[in-house]
């Protein structure tokens, strides 16, 4: 039931407006279905413009912490095979969302899972992408702060070492947040934001050439780090592993994707997502390795700040992850609450009438405490990696487990139709579900022991 409208609204599953779609960090949720229900009503979306809207999707600032995790994987070698890897798992979730909802006839993830899986899942898939918006929004708080430090440095580069109170990191950030996240996070619409995905696009692609041209023509004053060549043990690689599943996480907001296409089939979808996959496998590549390569093992987790604060094609890219983080963190926001109200009033029970006269004050007080939590935590937590850390091992459930129990539950509901095939399908999907377990264990448990550690 989409929240947030009128009573008359209800019937119609939310706004039509174009611009309602997260990114940057990719936003879990409602995404794309405003543009999607525009679409379908005009004939559909075609396979190129499915290509755009999931590249569009999965491509964010996140690729920012890919540098840092490749000198977490030991190297380059290490680095690109684990993403090759894991590459696979991820095209093969999105095709099994594609299959699922044709199945289920449901047309958005968190739907899929409960139509597929049963009411408990459903309930657990909600939560986790509650989890996930909300330390989404964390990553964009500590994202401007970092941005705003060196900006403001290069705006203020007199050769003094002064440093004003209204210079400080937590008074930036709080200045941006109340001023301007703030009011655009509290209104129930978000049409508003129409441009924000295109400024993310432009954004992510000029930091990408920005890291590749820094590579090719390094600064003569800059020495490089130490520069692993291999791992220094096995473990280390499954480090970057949380930061490729949350750069690749775009799953929950391509199965409204798949639903607009003029052809609803799995074969033209397994091309769209294959080469989506491939076009970000070469952004999140291009900045990993020439990050990791120009700073070495002293690269920081945002690349962006290993950079000087007075070069100008580095500030503007700052300038830009700014400005994306300020125009999605409201549509990360929007996600978020709009699961926990769905959970609320699914639990409470109550009347269409009396929850649409309760809407504005509870949305009110989702939004002021959603908020100051998040606004609170991100001046306390030093770097945009040990977010990351934690809600990219929550990725890798949206990535593998999910999908792959839809895969299971949907085989094993064939019952008239067991043959080889039929069992491969429900044997990879035990795979997928044990290795998203997998991944999630180890690197929720390693981000937890690394956070008490220090």
């Amino acid at each position: 039931m989409a929240i947030n409208t009128d009573v008359e609204d209800w019937g119609g599953m939310g706004s039509t407006d174009p611009g309602e779609r997260a990114r940057l960090l990719q936003s879990p949720s409602v995404d794309s279905v405003p543009l999607i229900e525009g679409e379908r009503r005009a004939g559909g979306v075609s396979p190129i413009a499915a290509v755009f809207i999931v590249v569009n999707a999965a491509l964010g600032a996140g690729l920012l912490n890919f540098p840092a995790a490749f000198s977490m994987a030991g190297g380059v070698t290490a680095g690109v095979m684990l993403q090759m890897f894991m590459l696979i798992f991820i095209i093969s979730g999105l095709v099994i969302l594609g299959y699922c909802s044709q199945v289920s006839n449901e047309s958005s993830y968190q739907e899929v899972v409960r139509a597929t899986c049963g009411k408990v899942t459903g309930i657990l898939c909600e939560v986790a992408i509650a989890i996930y918006t909300f330390g989404t929004c964390i990553a964009f708080f500590i994202v401007i702060g970092d941005q705003l430090d060196r900006l403001i440095e290069a705006a203020n580069h007199d050769g003094s070492d002064s440093h004003q109170w209204y210079m400080d990191r937590k008074f930036t950030i709080s200045v941006t947040a109340v001023l301007v996240i703030l009011p655009l996070s509290i209104p129930k619409e978000i049409g508003f934001q129409k441009y924000a995905s295109a400024i993310s696009v432009i954004g992510t692609w000029y930091v990408t050439i920005v890291v590749i041209i820094k590579y090719i023509w390094p600064d003569k004053n800059g020495m490089p780090g130490y520069i692993p060549v291999s791992s220094t043990s096995w473990t280390a690689v499954f480090n970057a592993m949380p930061t490729i599943c949350f750069g690749f996480q775009c799953h929950v907001s391509c199965v409204p994707v798949f639903n607009s296409m003029t052809k609803k089939e799995i074969k033209p979808w397994g091309l769209v997502v294959t080469l989506s996959m491939i076009i970000c496998l070469f952004v999140y590549t291009g900045t990993g390795v020439c990050g990791f390569l120009t700073f070495g093992s002293s690269v920081q987790q945002d690349v962006l700040m290993s950079y000087p604060p007075d070069d100008i094609a580095v500030a503007f890219a700052r300038a830009f992850i700014v400005v994306c983080v300020v125009t999605s963190y409201p549509i990360l926001h929007f996600c978020g609450r709009a699961v926990i109200e769905g959970l609320w009033l699914r639990f409470q029970g109550e009347q269409v009438e009396v929850c649409v006269r309760r809407e504005q004050r509870r949305r009110i007080l989702q939004t002021l405490l959603w908020f100051l939590i998040t606004l609170i935590l991100a001046l306390f937590i030093p770097d945009i990696g040990r977010v990351i850390s934690l809600i990219g091992g929550l990725a890798a459930c949206f990535i593998f487990i999910f999908p792959g129990l839809c895969l299971m539950q949907a085989k094993l509901s064939e019952t008239d139709n067991q043959s080889t095939s039929w069992h491969g399908m429900v044997i990879f999907g035990v795979v997928m579900v044990t290795l998203g377990a997998f991944i999630f264990g180890l690197t929720t448990s390693n981000s937890i022991y690394q956070d008490v550690k220090t």
